[in-house]
C-alpha cells in the first residue's frame, strides 16, 4: 500500500553574497531601493514539501506516491524521481507555468533575501486524490490554497486517514478552514511557532486542537518534540547530528520518520524516535534531498540515540 503525498514540488535556488547586506542597502534611502547582489557561488536543489517528503520516505523503504504540480521545466525533476524509483503517476504538469522555486540569498551573517514563484502549485486543485489508487494513509502539505483545501475533502469523503501539515500555507487558510481541516484529519503535525499560530486562528487552546486528532506533533527544533496523544503528552527527545549543516527540509524528514511509523502501526514513541532520527540525518547536509543513509545506517543511528532496535 502507498503513502499519497500531497505537497509542493519546487526547484530551490540558493546564492551566497560574500558580503553583508548591511553595507549595501542604506537605511535613509529605502524608500528608492535599488541595489544588485553579485552571488559568483549558486546550486540548484530539489526541493518542495512533497518532494522531501517523499524522498525520505524512499529512504526509509516505503512506497510513496507525490501528488503535485509542476511547470513547462520539469524534465530535470521527472528524471530524478526515475531514478529514484519514485512513481510520477499523479504529478501533473502545467503548460505555460514554470515550477514552483524560491530564490535565496544569504549574507556572510546568514541574513536572507526571499523571492518565492509559485507558479504550477497554483494549480494544485487540477488533481483529484480519488485518482489515486491503493492508498493506505496520505498527508497534505503546502501547496496551492484551493488544492490543499480540495486534497483534505477528498480524502475525508473517501474516508482514508490522513495527516495535516499546514506550515508556510497557515497565513493562507482562515480559522473557519483551518477548523475544517483539523476536523476532517487523523494528525495535525506543527512546529512550536506554526503551533500558536494555529491556536490563534482557529480559536482553539493546544489542547482542544489534540483532543480532535488521533495524534497532534509539534517540532521544537533542539529541544525535541512533543506527541499530544490520548490526552497524554509523549515528551520525545533529540538525536544527536553529526553537523549542523542546513535545516532546510528538516521538518519533511521529521513527518517521512512519523508517516512510515503510522503505515507500520508502530507505538508512538517509537515512531517520534525515527522522525527524530531522520531529522538529525538531514540537518547534517545542504539541501533537503542531499543525504543518502542506507536503511541499516538508519537504524544505526536509532540504535545509538535511543538504545533501542528499529528494524
Amino acid at each position: 500500500m502507498s503513502i499519497l503525498v500531497c505537497g509542493s514540488m519546487a526547484y530551490d535556488h540558493i546564492m551566497v553574497f560574500e558580503d553583508r547586506f548591511r553595507n549595501h542597502i542604506l537605511p535613509d534611502q529605502i524608500h528608492i531601493l535599488n541595489v544588485s547582489f553579485l552571488v559568483p557561488d549558486m546550486r540548484r536543489e530539489f526541493g518542495g514539501v512533497a518532494g522531501n517528503i517523499a524522498y525520505n520516505l524512499k529512504l526509509l523503504g516505503a512506497d510513496p506516491l507525490i501528488m503535485a504540480t509542476l511547470g513547462e521545466d520539469a524534465d530535470p525533476y521527472r528524471r530524478r524521481l526515475d531514478n529514484l524509483g519514485i512513481s510520477r503517476e499523479h504529478v501533473r504538469e502545467v503548460p505555460g507555468t514554470f515550477t514552483a522555486q524560491a530564490f535565496i540569498t544569504t549574507d556572510l551573517d546568514d541574513n536572507q533575501i526571499t523571492a518565492f514563484h509559485p507558479g504550477a502549485m497554483q494549480h494544485s486543485h487540477l488533481n483529484r486524490v480519488r485518482d489515486a489508487e491503493g492508498i493506505a494513509l496520505a498527508i497534505v502539505s503546502p501547496d496551492g490554497r484551493q488544492g490543499m483545501l480540495r486534497h483534505v475533502q477528498g480524502l475525508s469523503e473517501l474516508g482514508t486517514p490522513f495527516m495535516f501539515d499546514p506550515a508556510q500555507a497557515l497565513p493562507i487558510l482562515s480559522g473557519e478552514e483551518l477548523r475544517d481541516c483539523l476536523e476532517r484529519a487523523s494528525w495535525c503535525a506543527v512546529n512550536d511557532y506554526e503551533a500558536k499560530l494555529l491556536c490563534d486562528k482557529t480559536g482553539y487552546r493546544l489542547e482542544e486542537i489534540a483532543a480532535k486528532l488521533d495524534a497532534l506533533v509539534v517540532t521544537r527544533g533542539g529541544q525535541g518534540s512533543a506527541i499530544h496523544v490520548g490526552g497524554e503528552v509523549l515528551e520525545i527527545g533529540v538525536a544527536r547530528p553529526d553537523a549542523m549543516v542546513d535545516p532546510t527540509g528538516c521538518g519533511d524528514a521529521y513527518r517521512a520518520g512519523l508517516l512510515y511509523g503510522i503505515s507500520r502501526n508502530w507505538e508512538w514513541r517509537k515512531t517520534g524516535q525515527l522522525a527524530a532520527v531522520m531529522g538529525a540525518i538531514k540537518i547534517a547536509t545542504r539541501g533537503g534531498q542531499n543525504h543518502r543513509p542506507s536503511r541499516a545506517q538508519i537504524a544505526e543511528r536509532y540504535a545509538s540515540a535511543f538504545g533501542e532496535q528499529l528494524w
